[in-house]
């Protein structure tokens, strides 16, 4: 059949039309059209979502449980191509109603649940932003749609409802914790941000806490517990227990950290090591946790107190639970959960024993010294006060002597200090967390002394035990409420206790569907808080507070124990493992014992068979001795007659073979001579031409090599003809800055006679107008004496000027005879230079051609 129909078939099977095939020959085609489905992107996958959704708004009937197990069955065999998008858009009209019917057949159940899981767990960027909202999204759905049994509007609103109504909540809540489950085991990281994030709103803390109990009490989690170790979802957790307020949630983190702490040593020794400071912190506010009484309600006999010493008493009681957080821990405190019932201390006896049996030496430094301890690892205050301001360190020490005495001293403490557990390997690094649990439970005086009662019990005792199983069962007395005084025995009080704590099968007789309603004098479906506390009687809520806080309790004690009765059984087969094993050794050891003392038995009649065996054959021997004696000188004539005999045909046989010998190696070494005569003689023909030119070779290789000192001599010459040269070049410059020099000092003479000849003209000027000027007698003889003066220094100028140009013409002179020079050595510098220049004829080239 063609994948084609495909919708068609679907929307037949969901019509119940009579041409509809069966459900199965429905599957096998939607498998094949997976099969054919390259991709998700794929156009025919496209185009048949598009007509299933069509079908699903056409046909599909939400009542109809038929329809919604073959709507959900063909989406399952989808699943590896379906988009997640699909499944996220379908979650509130096809999943979440299938997930809150009881009456749909498990297979579909769980078909709804791994189409869910498979939407979550996808990791495409494409999809990666509303997966994670889907994932956001669950996580609210299962905090605030589902039942929550620590909320009092909860629990009214579940009293009200029918048995159908109450079968669906449950169904729906225990099916979302499945999906979170599951995708927590595969996921494990994503599942812990997604509570990690909800962890911030304190009315979510309790919820979360019971839902992580659950996850970790399932064996898968002991593969992802190193990923929680490491993930900030730890630090919030202490961080809930060292500042949160409400001791039902304290108590449901302790019993959490009991469970951790054991996977955390087998599998992430390293971070655990990294919180023990937060985990000795939790211990010392769990030590010094004090009993709260119940709110005051309206209803209440008493007088009203004084608010502010109500805080003030609160304070003085508990110290340490109202010193303000310091503003950068950013943290919202959970106060009371419920505040109608008296707050008890958490139970801090397990929690004491697992730190104890994993780090004793440290344990005991705390309890010593807390608040130094803290500072010494370091470990920031979360509080506005230092830790030696905030731990009431006397009354830790005082209330930790009881939990010292209720334990055995551990066997570790004379072997290592606080510092050496801290550095070195621990003694628990090769065990299992079931070993880590039961061993821990036995410094427990009770289950110590437990122990040993049930280790020296008898055989028969056991036995009778085993047949107390016909015994019949004990009924615990109606309580008569017609009175008003209500009669309890105290043992009845103990055996219901024993019985509800122990593995015993308690059967409950006449039971009730719904809590009666004779306990709610109060009218149904409340709308908030306020409008609780005022119409209900404040008996009556003391009462359901307590009621809801004792089977959060119960319901966690119950998950603890059943924990630790799965890690008990656990460390039991390990033991009857080992035991067996032992017996198993006993018995080959005691088989190879007697297989020993057989063997034993069977060398020493080998030995004493052996030992006859020897004397008879040296007996045997000597005999043989005594004959083998005289064979041998009869053997001993006959061989030196023979060895005469042999020498002699040796002697003769020796000498005819040296002269063959001789005449075959005379005769191969004139041949091997002839031959090789023959060879040189044909090597020395084929190779004359060789050695001819060799001759010449070598010849002209002594002619090459005096050609080659030669002309080393002549590239020295060159070389030092080149260094002349530069000397020349550089005298040239000299010179050649001198004469530029000269010529601008005559320049310069030139321009300063210039200068006194119009000087001497002037002068000459006023000599003539002097003479021509009639003036005095001192005046003439003035002039007179100024002319002469005048005339004397013109002789001086003229007698320089003529000495200058004497000088210029020599330097000129000069000049001429350097450039003559210059040209010379440009012209010798235009010969041969080197390589670089053309070849130069060598003396010895030319004479070899003279002579040829």
């Amino acid at each position: 059949m063609s994948n084609s129909n495909l919708p068609r078939q679907v929307r037949s099977v969901l019509e119940a039309s009579p041409d509809a095939l069966p459900l199965q020959e429905l599957l096998t085609l939607v498998d094949n059209f997976v099969l054919e489905c390259t991709s998700p992107e794929s156009e025919a996958l496209l185009f048949h979502l598009e007509d299933l959704q069509n079908i699903h708004h056409e046909v599909f009937d939400h009542s109809s449980l038929y329809q919604t197990e073959v709507f959900l069955a063909v989406l399952y065999h989808l699943n590896p191509i379906l988009p997640p998008t699909l499944i996220i858009s379908w979650f509130d009209i096809v999943f979440r109603p299938a997930l809150r019917e009881p009456k749909l057949p498990t297979s579909s159940v769980k078909h709804a649940k791994e189409l869910v899981v498979a939407a979550l767990q996808k990791t495409e960027e494409v999809y990666e932003q509303k997966v994670k909202e889907f994932r956001r999204r669950l996580m609210d759905l299962y905090l605030l749609d589902a039942f929550n049994e620590g909320s009092g509007a909860d629990v009214l609103e579940w009293a009200e409802l029918n048995e159908e109504q109450r079968n669906k909540r449950s169904h729906w809540k225990r099916n979302l914790e499945d999906i979170l489950l599951k995708f927590g085991a595969k996921r494990p990281e994503d599942l812990m941000t997604e509570v990690h994030i909800h962890f911030e709103t304190p009315d979510s803390r309790l919820q979360l806490l019971m839902f992580l109990n659950v996850y970790i009490s399932d064996p898968s989690f002991t593969i992802s517990s190193n990923v929680l170790a490491t993930h900030p979802l730890t630090r919030s957790i202490l961080r809930s227990l060292m500042l949160d307020t409400s001791s039902t949630v304290c108590t449901t983190g302790l019993a959490l950290l009991v469970k951790l702490l054991p996977l955390y040593a087998v599998h992430a020794r390293p971070s655990l090591k990294s919180i023990l400071g937060e985990l000795f912190a939790v211990l010392s506010r769990i030590l010094v946790w004090k009993e709260r009484p119940p709110a005051r309600f309206p209803e209440s006999t008493y007088e009203p107190l004084d608010q502010s010493f109500e805080q003030e008493l609160e304070r003085e009681r508990n110290r340490l639970m109202t010193i303000p957080i310091r503003p950068d821990f950013q943290w919202r405190r959970l106060e009371l959960t419920f505040d109608a019932t008296t707050s008890l201390p958490p139970p801090l006896r397990p929690y004491f024993t697992i730190l104890y049996y994993l780090y004793p030496s440290n344990v005991l430094k705390f309890l010593s010294s807390p608040a130094q301890y803290l500072v010494n690892l370091p470990l920031p205050s979360p509080y506005t006060l230092d830790w030696s301001e905030a731990l009431p360190q006397d009354e830790i020490r005082r209330r930790s002597e009881r939990l010292l005495r209720e334990h055995v001293c551990h066997p570790l403490l004379v072997w290592r200090d606080a510092a050496a557990e801290l550095s070195e390997n621990e003694f628990w690094e090769k065990y299992t967390a079931s070993r880590i649990t039961s061993e821990a439970s036995m410094l427990d005086v009770r289950n110590s002394a437990l122990g040993l009662q049930l280790h020296d019990r008898s055989i028969q005792d056991k036995v009778e035990v085993a047949h107390d199983d016909g015994l019949p069962a004990h009924l615990i007395s109606p309580i008569d409420t017609t009175n008003e005084k209500a009669t309890i025995a105290l043992q009845d009080m103990i055996d219901m206790t024993v019985a509800l704590k122990s593995n015993l099968d308690v059967e409950i007789i006449h039971p009730e569907s719904q809590w009666p309603y004779s306990l709610f004098a109060f009218p149904p479906r409340l709308a908030n808080r306020e409008n609780l506390e005022k119409e209900i009687p404040s008996h009556i809520v003391q009462i359901i507070s307590g009621l809801q806080r004792e089977l959060l309790l119960l319901r966690n004690e119950l998950n603890s124990e059943l924990w630790l009765s799965r890690e008990n059984v656990q460390h039991i087969g390990r033991l009857y493992q080992d035991r067996i094993i032992a017996k198993h050794a006993e018995a080959e050891r005691q088989g190879l014992y007697n297989k020993l003392r057989n063997y034993r038995a069977r060398v020493v009649a080998l030995e004493k068979e052996l030992y006859e065996h020897k004397q008879q054959a040296s007996s045997a021997k000597n005999k043989y001795a005594e004959w083998n004696n005289e064979l041998q000188k009869k053997l001993k004539e006959l061989r030196d007659e023979k060895k005469a005999w042999v020498n002699e045909e040796a002697k003769l046989r020796k000498a005819e073979k040296e002269v063959k010998a001789l005449f075959d190696a005379q005769g191969k070494l004139l041949a091997d001579a002839q031959n090789q005569v023959f060879l040189l003689q044909t090597q020395k023909k084929e190779t004359q031409h060789k050695v001819d030119r060799l001759h010449d070779y070598e010849r002209q290789i002594e002619q090459h090599i005096k050609m080659q000192r030669l002309w080393d001599d002549d590239f020295a010459m060159f070389n030092e003809r080149k260094e002349q040269m530069d000397v020349m070049r550089s005298q040239y410059q000299q010179m050649k800055m001198q004469v530029e020099s000269h010529q601008r000092a005559q320049i310069e003479l030139e321009s300063s006679a210039r200068a006194q000849r119009l000087r001497i003209q002037v002068l000459e000027a006023q000599l003539a107008q002097a003479q021509t000027a009639h003036h005095s007698h001192r005046r003439k003889h003035l002039a007179e004496t100024e002319v002469t003066s005048l005339i004397a220094e013109k002789t001086a100028l003229l007698n320089t000027n003529k000495r200058l140009k004497d000088q210029n013409n020599e330097l000129k002179d000069e000049v001429e005879e350097l450039r003559a020079m210059v040209e010379i050595l440009k012209a010798q510098h235009s010969g041969h230079k080197g390589l670089i220049s053309s070849p130069r004829a060598s003396p010895v080239q030319s004479s070899l051609h003279s002579e040829s």
